[in-house]
């Protein structure tokens, strides 16, 4: 092969190199992207939780949880506590759970079960487990106790949480009276 031939080889090669540069020189002034003022992205679902969390606080009725509780199923609360059996058990004792045995939670002061490792974050609290509280952490356990490590979200609906809370205080040896319905 001789030196013209050669040439006309790294020629081609440095035409083509040059002829992708070019183009990607023009592709990029015809579609420069701009920098956000803030880098990440918008999520849609940030919006949903907003406006979904705006309609449900004006949704909630103004029924105090006395008048809830007095309506309350403890039948119905025992379907709802299905989803907490994932990290609690509901006996007096039976096998260990990521979270403490509900059993006799009403009237209990908080962080007192032997054996169960608390967050500090909750150990931090005091306090008892009376019905108003358990009302206020179920609906939103990372608001009223920052730092727990239980993950549940909360549950927002009131009459939900008044039968939950039914249904827990029938787990104990003394159960609370609660209030009657009107």
């Amino acid at each position: 092969m001789d030196s013209f031939e050669v040439n006309k080889i790294v020629g081609a090669l440095l035409g083509t190199l040059l002829f992708a540069m070019g183009l990607n020189i023009f592709a990029g002034a015809i579609y420069a992207t701009h920098k956000p003022a803030i880098p990440g992205y918008d999520l849609p679902a940030a919006e949903e939780a907003a406006s979904g969390g705006a309609a449900a606080a004006t949704q909630e009725p103004s029924e105090p949880l006395p008048v809830l509780l007095g309506k309350a199923d403890p039948a119905k609360g025992e379907k709802i506590a299905q989803a907490c059996t994932q990290c609690h058990i509901f006996q007096k004792s039976g096998p260990k759970k990521p979270g403490p045995p509900l059993f006799g939670i009403v009237g209990r002061q908080v962080g007192s079960v032997d054996g169960f490792s608390y967050s500090s974050a909750m150990k931090g609290k005091g306090g008892t487990w009376d019905l108003e509280h358990i009302n206020e952490f179920i609906t939103n356990p990372r608001k009223v106790v920052p730092g727990t490590a239980m993950t549940y979200a909360g549950l927002n609906k009131p009459q939900q949480r008044a039968d939950l809370i039914a249904f827990l205080n029938t787990l104990s040896d003394n159960p609370q009276p609660l209030p009657k319905s009107q």
